[in-house]
C-alpha cells in the first residue's frame, strides 16, 4: 500500500514533464502561425479601420472602410467575376482531374510515366506558368495563334486575347493545364484508401461501374473530396497571377477579380487602410465557403 502511495507523486511527475515535452514540440508551429498568421491578421484589422496612406500620417475612422465597400461596384463586379471563374475553372479541374486519378490509381504499364507527366506541370509555379502561356498566346509570336494560321484553321491570326470569352477560357485552359495533375494525386490517395474487398463485394452482387462508383467510391471519399475542392475553391478565389500577367484585367476590366482589385486599390492607388478592408471582407467569405463545403461533404452518420 505504501508503495502504491509513493508512487503517485511519480505518476503526476511524469505526466506533467509529458505535458511539457508535448508543449515543446507544438512551440515552434505556435511561433509560426503566431507570426505569419495572428500577427499579420491583426495588423490588416487594424490598418482596416484607418485612413492608412502610403506616405504620411494614418487617422482612425472606424467602419468608413466597410462602408465605402458597399457603394464600391468595381470590387462586386470583380467579386461576381470571381465567384464564376472559381465554378468555372473548378468543375473543370475535376473533370480532368478525377478521370486521370482513376487512369493511375492502379499498377498498369508505364503508370509511373503518367503520373509525373500528370503531375509535372503541378511544380511550376503560378507566375512562371503564366509567363509561359502569354508566350503561347501571343498572336505573332506565339504558338496557338500562328499554329492555327499555318495549318488552315483560321483566315487570320487570332488575338486570343482580345476579347472576353476567348481570353477567359484560355486563362481556364491554362489553370486546368497548371493544377488538374495537383488534384489528380489528391483523389488517386483517396481512391487507393477504398478498400478493395468492397469494390470485389459489388461485383460479385452485380453492381455495375457506375453502381460502385455511386454507391461506393464517392460516399467513401468524402473527405479527400471534400479537401481537394476546399483547395480548388479557396485558390480560384485568391487567383490574381494568371489574370495579372496574361491579360492585365482586360479585355476592358472584364476580368478583375477580387485580388486583382484589392491589389490596385492597395498598391496603385496606395489605399492600403482600403485595401485592407477590403482583404477582411474577403477573408470572411473565404472561412464562409469553406464551412459550408466541410458541411456539405460531412461524413453521414453511420458510414465508417
Amino acid at each position: 500500500m505504501t508503495a502504491i502511495t509513493a508512487s503517485a507523486p511519480a505518476r503526476a511527475h511524469a505526466t506533467s514533464l509529458r505535458q511539457w515535452v508535448g508543449l515543446l514540440y507544438v512551440l515552434p508551429a505556435v511561433a509560426l502561425v503566431t507570426v505569419f498568421f495572428v500577427i499579420p491578421l491583426g495588423m490588416t484589422a487594424w490598418m482596416s479601420l484607418h485612413n492608412w496612406p502610403l506616405m504620411g500620417e494614418h487617422s482612425f475612422i472606424g467602419l468608413d472602410n466597410y462602408i465605402a465597400i458597399l457603394r464600391d461596384t468595381r470590387f462586386w463586379n470583380a467579386l461576381k467575376f470571381t465567384f464564376y471563374y472559381t465554378v468555372v475553372v473548378t468543375i473543370a479541374i475535376f473533370a480532368v482531374a478525377f478521370p486521370l486519378a482513376i487512369f493511375i490509381e492502379r499498377p498498369r504499364p508505364l503508370t509511373n510515366l503518367y503520373r509525373t507527366a500528370f503531375f509535372m506541370p503541378a511544380v511550376v509555379g503560378f507566375a512562371s506558368a503564366s509567363l509561359l502561356w502569354s508566350w503561347l498566346l501571343n498572336v505573332d509570336s506565339g504558338l496557338f495563334s500562328p499554329a492555327a494560321y499555318d495549318l488552315g484553321l483560321t483566315e487570320r491570326k487570332v488575338n486570343l486575347l482580345a476579347t472576353f470569352h476567348p481570353a477567359f477560357w484560355s486563362i481556364i485552359a491554362m489553370v486546368v493545364w497548371k493544377v488538374a495533375g495537383f488534384t489528380m494525386i489528391i483523389l488517386m490517395t483517396g481512391l487507393q484508401s477504398i478498400p478493395q474487398d468492397l469494390q470485389e463485394a459489388a461485383v460479385i452482387d452485380g453492381a455495375g461501374p457506375f453502381a460502385r462508383f455511386r454507391a461506393i467510391t464517392l460516399p467513401l471519399m468524402r473527405r479527400t473530396l471534400a479537401l481537394a475542392l476546399i483547395l480548388s475553391v479557396t485558390g480560384s478565389i485568391l487567383a490574381f497571377d494568371q489574370f495579372y500577367i496574361i491579360l492585365r484585367g482586360g479585355p476592358r476590366n472584364q476580368t478583375l477579380t477580387a485580388v486583382y482589385w484589392i491589389f490596385n486599390q492597395s498598391f496603385v492607388s496606395f489605399k492600403l487602410g482600403y485595401g485592407a478592408a477590403l482583404s477582411m471582407v474577403l477573408l470572411v467569405i473565404l472561412v464562409a465557403l469553406s464551412l459550408v463545403q466541410l458541411w456539405l461533404l460531412r461524413k453521414p452518420e453511420g458510414l465508417d
